[in-house]
């Protein structure tokens, strides 16, 4: 059983990507710019504490997981924790959005740590969902495929405002600001709401195994989950280091204004979204761990050549210097999407390999683990600010060595983990025949013991899924 499920029910679940990734990039990419160079706080500051409250935020994600593996609830595991995640988030977004000069260092400390608990509650069970609609190799790769397409809508919809505002409205980069946040606080409860009614979730018996810090430290000892965490904490830094640094990049060393800048960020997840389809498909045809080496290898070749985009000529958006930059971006944002997916599916298949060697589910725990390993990278991304301040860059007076140093950070270091993590994951082992081979013997194992109630919802199966017995 292939466990395939309609596309209409992949879009639903998909839903809230679109609010969620619209509050993520600003958190990577805006944000700390933006209370830099807008609200008037320290590079150091603001390094500071993007860095130690997400990396502190890491803390509760096996807490969250745990408590999600046993949670019973009419509506299921994850659902509940999404619901109740919606409005600490709108709350957040508003507080952190629609700030104004003259707020101190503890104002965003306060309201970035409710804004990453909100946050880790919202990632955690939406990935955590996913993972159990679907058994089989391929499909959780199509599932995530979907998942990852919602991430790069949402993107996308969050980046058009800024531009439009000033291009359109002649909006200064506050009110651009400001409007990232209305749209996400808008977008949340209708998405929400949208996948929790329309996408169902298995049933599973009632919790009898302990999930918490010891269980989140014994995964960790398994190779597999070592291997693809390593790869996906690389991953993710990569494309945080560059996000972080992307506006004082093109700014600063391409004499784009912010506008035109903020047009190139929009045409780089454009591709991303372009690139979507192409992993799973990929995947299917070489292995999941092997299209991931394949997209590394793409992302460290196109953000070097980042560095040979032209300078701005300014005056007209089109521009040969425009042109270029977009073009390079497309090649760069192809394989963007490829990690998030992938690791998330091949997350899902390390899942079924617990459940066999422990007998026991613990889908929370390991998207905690995923979950973690994503804040942790983002998070000494952004940490690149203080060593960027540390090296000479200052933000209003430049100079030669702060901006080599930029250009080193934004593209040469980047380039390095990429290659990094194709060393590291083609050391993989679950690959399709392996997990077929897990398949099989927790089908057989599962024929003999009594199934989980089946699901309400008709569109989704259980996540066991027993072969016909055989007279």
């Amino acid at each position: 059983m292939t466990g395939r499920r309609s596309s209409w029910t992949l879009a639903a679940f998909a839903a809230p990507c679109l609010p969620l990734a619209a509050l993520g990039l600003p958190l990577v990419v805006y944000l700390p710019e933006y209370y830099v160079s807008e609200l008037g706080l320290s590079l150091s500051v603001v390094g500071s504490a993007f860095l130690l409250v997400r990396v502190a935020d890491i803390i509760l994600d096996p807490i969250l997981g745990g408590m999600m593996d046993r949670t019973r609830t009419p509506i299921g595991r994850f659902r509940p924790w999404l619901l109740a995640a919606a409005p600490v988030l709108m709350i957040a977004a508003y507080a952190l959005f629609m700030a104004k000069p003259g707020i101190g260092p503890l104002y965003l400390w306060g309201w970035l740590v409710v804004c990453y608990v909100g946050y880790s509650m919202g990632v955690l069970s939406h990935t955590a969902w996913g993972a159990v609609l679907s058994p089989d190799y391929q499909q959780r790769s199509r599932v995530y495929g979907w998942w990852s397409a919602g991430n790069v809508v949402g993107m996308i919809l969050v980046l058009l405002l800024p531009p439009i505002l000033a291009k359109v409205y002649k909006g200064d980069h506050a009110a651009g600001v400001q409007s990232m946040g209305w749209f996400i606080i808008a977008l949340m409860p209708l998405t929400f709401l949208l996948a929790a009614k329309a996408v169902g979730e298995v049933n599973v018996p009632p919790a009898k195994h302990e999930a918490g810090l010891k269980q989140y430290f014994d995964l960790l000892k398994r190779p597999s989950v070592r291997t693809l965490l390593a790869a996906d904490l690389l991953m993710g830094m990569a494309p945080g280091i560059s996000g972080a640094l992307f506006f004082f990049f093109f700014e600063r060393i391409k004499g784009f204004d912010k506008g035109d800048a903020g047009i190139l960020l929009l045409v780089y997840f454009i591709a991303a979204l372009g690139g979507s389809p192409i992993w799973p498909a990929l995947a299917k045809k070489i292995g999941k761990h092997k299209a991931l080496a394949v997209a590394a290898v793409l992302y460290a070749v196109f953000q070097v050549a980042s560095i040979f985009t032209p300078r701005s000529e300014g005056g007209f958006a089109l521009s040969p210097s425009m042109l270029t930059g977009m073009a390079i971006l497309v090649l760069a944002g192809l394989p963007y999407s490829a990690a998030p997916l992938l690791v998330r599916s091949m997350m899902a298949d390390i899942g079924d390999e617990e459940r066999l060697i422990s007998g026991v589910d613990r889908t929370g725990l390991l998207y905690a683990i995923v979950n973690g390993t994503v804040k942790l990278g983002y998070a000494l991304a952004i940490g690149v600010f203080i060593v960027l301040g540390k090296l000479g860059f200052d933000p209003k007076a430049p100079s030669a060595q702060g901006d080599t140093a930029l250009i080193a950070l934004y593209a040469i270091l980047p380039a390095v983990l990429g290659l990094l993590v194709c060393a590291i994951i083609l050391r993989y082992r679950l690959d399709a025949k392996a997990h077929a081979e897990i398949r099989r013997q927790l089908d057989e194992r599962d024929a003999a013991e009594p199934l989980p109630s089946s699901s309400p919802e008709p569109h989704v199966s259980p996540l066991v899924a027993p072969r016909p017995a055989t007279e």
